[in-house]
């Protein structure tokens, strides 16, 4: 509120960010700005050389950790390759999937062909619901055909979370099948460097030898890649601390470029919500503590409350005792008290060992067999992989006001 009782510009954006697109993960930037990838973009490019004059752009498999530019990489020389195309009197279409929202064949088709559908500005009504796989795919032929497209590439990431491999072994098989005149190339993106081992023998034998790996970034890239995007704050705004403290803490934790962006926006993100007039080096710190609590929310929101209140369990344990791995029986104790006060009957003291092993196998914890001694023998003691903090926070934003 306002002194005088009027409400302020609710929708008032501050002063701190002048383009924050710039720094919101999921923006595919202008090539120039794709920084410490130039080999990797060099490789894609050739790989879609041909396609840029009307010929068979050549399928690429990528591998690397999450946040390592693999998508950016691709969807930015995609993007560019088909400007030039046009340039060049060709027609070359792209579509991109992700694989980890699209996981069965049917939906990663029916999205191929709205992907395809809406770079064309074709205004096909595609059903949400209703046809097979297949009958996604004659869309994208039919599309492909009337709309004389020369050549596709279609962008699969996280290839490795779809259910089958029918839509990769349709795709580049398309052109020899009759099924479209277009030439056809595929980027498939997976961050399991053993994925084409996993391969029908049949689809890998249908597949060019072009396979890529992109290794994490050092802090000098990262600082690189922030710098070059800087510009999403207004002048003058950005502490000297900030960038590089950002860059140090990513390339020591993962080397992951995603983060880093993600915690440079939070960073300003906190400084706008604050009111305050520069982004710190406080902000980065908490930015990167709510970054954490947030990806552990998004880790346990599915979970079931009995899951919650063991890993609360093991979280108060982990900050009221001097050692940090617990048997499961001293976890159980607890548990029972928190299921009760919360009004829940407690479970089996060997359905809370399963759901630790469980919870282990996702990384939220981790179990190992310890001996105990000669009266004891050996037990299984669990850890929590996480800082109890963190864990709190995110258990309480889970359970909400």
């Amino acid at each position: 509120m306002a002194e005088d009782g009027e409400l302020t510009d609710i929708f008032d954006t501050g002063d701190i960010f002048a383009n924050r697109e710039l720094v919101r993960v999921g923006h595919v930037p202008e090539l120039d700005r794709v920084v410490g990838r130039d080999e990797e973009i060099r490789s894609v490019g050739s790989a879609l050389a041909a396609a840029t004059e009307g010929g068979p752009p050549e399928t690429t498999i990528i591998y690397g950790k999450t946040g390592t530019g693999k998508s950016l990489v691709s969807r930015c020389v995609t993007r560019q390759a088909s400007r030039r195309a046009a340039t060049n009197g060709a027609a070359l279409k792209y579509a991109y999937v992700d694989c980890s929202d699209y996981q069965t064949e049917t939906q990663a088709s029916r999205e191929l062909a709205r992907e395809l559908n809406e770079h064309l500005e074709a205004g096909e009504s595609i059903p949400q619901t209703g046809l097979s796989a297949v009958d996604y795919r004659d869309i994208t032929w039919d599309l492909l055909s009337d709309y004389d497209v020369d050549s596709l590439v279609v962008i699969l990431d996280e290839i490795d979370k779809l259910e089958n491999e029918d839509l990769l072994r349709s795709l580049s098989r398309a052109r020899e099948s009759g099924k479209s005149d277009t030439f056809i190339g595929v980027i498939c993106i997976s961050n399991k460097i053993e994925y084409r081992e996993r391969l029908n023998e049949r689809v890998d034998s249908s597949l060019q030898d072009n396979e890529l790996v992109f290794d994490p970034y050092g802090a000098k890239q990262l600082r690189a890649i922030l710098e070059n995007r800087k510009d999403a704050f207004k002048p003058g705004v950005l502490s000297d601390e900030v960038i590089p403290k950002t860059a140090a803490l990513a390339a020591r934790e993962h080397g992951d470029a995603r983060k880093a962006v993600e915690t440079f926006y939070e960073a300003g993100r906190l400084a706008e919500k604050n009111g305050d007039g520069q982004v710190t080096e406080a902000h980065v710190d908490e930015a990167i503590t709510q970054a954490e609590v947030n990806r552990f929310h998004r880790l346990v929101s599915g979970q079931t409350p009995h899951v919650k209140f063991i890993l609360r369990a093991l979280a108060a344990l982990t900050a009221s005792e001097e050692k940090k791995q617990f048997r499961t029986a001293k976890i159980y104790d607890l548990y029972t008290t928190i299921a009760t006060q919360e009004g829940s009957d407690p479970l089996s003291h060997d359905r809370v060992r399963r759901l630790l092993k469980e919870q282990a196998f996702l990384g939220i914890t981790e179990s190992e067999h310890t001996g105990g001694g000669d009266r004891e023998g050996s037990y299984l003691v669990h850890r929590l992989m996480r800082d109890p903090d963190i864990v709190f926070n995110a258990l309480n934003a889970d359970r909400g006001p």
